[in-house]
């Protein structure tokens, strides 16, 4: 490679870079965005004592035998008086005093009812003296690894990936392509290969920054665990950077217009959203779309993630989704070379 060409691959490299930095938008949607949407699942599925449901019984002894148990806060009312507390929600269940027994009064389509139920039911037989045949207690674990919260930050990080890299290679080309400016570059000796691979490499310079603050802030915040191979985690992002960058590469070969554009990342990205697992598993759909589901490019890197995050996986055990991820790295890109309208 002569001069010329190792000086104008890295001229149209730091270009890339300087004008991702110009605008605010993406520097927010790639950097902020995550750590924003990180803080309010953090938030929201954070480690918390079990909840403590509000019950009432129409005699003191029953409202003494529930408030035994301490998963429920119990307080005595007479049946009409817990009929309203039922209905206006201050209350999940009325045990009722009956010449039989107990009678049970819940809306059964309300978890927490339900939940309450069998707690009210089980406070109350044990205040009678029942005795389980079998002993048995409970041993509560609260490991990372484990929580809501590690699971989903592969699935961001997966997520955040994809968006920035075909969002801003995407958008980049078909800019240029309405400003007219392809015209000048295909007109240069620059070859074309050059030209489509400052694309690629301006992704890892931004990757770097990219992770570093996610994973970090994933890291410091939360606890997330890196169970594997530091080396092998970014190895999977470069990868999986690569591959959605060659996907934005052949999305925005074609396309004439930002609304073409935008319209087509869309179309391409929303079924990863869906279905591959960024905030569920994907093992949920049904086993007739699961083939599918495990040749998206987001669910291989969700995958592989989660996997060495998670599991301390190494790349030879997450073969199959590291493959999958480099198949959608080199058919794109060299299809998008070969499709690509300079026009």
């Amino acid at each position: 490679m002569n001069k010329l060409t190792e000086s104008s691959l890295y001229q149209l490299t730091a270009t890339r870079f300087r004008l991702f930095l110009r605008e605010p938008e993406a520097i927010f949607w790639v950097f902020v965005f995550p750590i924003i949407l990180a803080v309010g699942l953090g938030i929201a599925f954070r480690n918390r004592p079990a909840d403590v449901l509000p019950v009432a019984a129409t005699t003191p002894q029953l409202t003494q035998a529930l408030a035994a148990d301490k998963g429920l806060t119990a307080r005595t009312l007479d049946e009409a008086a817990g009929a309203r507390a039922l209905a206006t929600g201050a209350i999940q269940l009325l045990a009722i005093q009956t010449p039989q027994g107990v009678d049970y009064k819940y809306d059964d389509t309300n978890p927490d009812a339900r939940i309450a139920r069998m707690l009210a039911d089980r406070a109350i037989q044990n205040a009678a003296g029942r005795r389980d045949p079998v002993p048995a207690q409970n041993r509560l674990i609260h490991e990372t690894g484990a929580r809501y919260i590690d699971f989903v930050v592969p699935g961001l990080l997966g997520m955040n990936l994809m968006g920035s890299a075909i969002w801003s290679l995407g958008f980049a080309i078909v800019e240029m392509r309405q400003k007219k400016l392809l015209k000048r570059m295909v007109a240069s000796p620059m070859p074309r290969w050059q030209y489509l691979a400052s694309f690629l490499l301006s992704r890892l310079l931004m990757l770097v920054i990219e992770l570093v603050v996610f994973l970090g802030f994933a890291r410091i915040a939360f606890g997330v665990p890196f169970r594997g191979s530091l080396w092998d985690l970014a190895f999977l992002c470069l990868t999986a950077s690569l591959a959605f960058s060659a996907l934005g590469l052949l999305i925005a070969s074609r396309a004439k217009t930002m609304e073409a554009a935008s319209g087509l990342m869309n179309l391409v990205m929303m079924p990863m959203w869906i279905l591959s697992g960024v905030f569920f598993s994907a093992s949920r759909f049904p086993s007739v779309v699961q083939p599918l589901v495990r040749a998206l490019p987001l669910t291989a890197a969700i995958d592989a993630l989660r996997g060495n995050m998670l599991q301390g996986m190494t790349l030879s055990q997450l073969a199959l989704p590291v493959l999958t991820l480099l198949a959608w790295l080199f058919i794109p890109f060299f299809v998008a070379l070969r499709i690509f309208r300079w026009r």
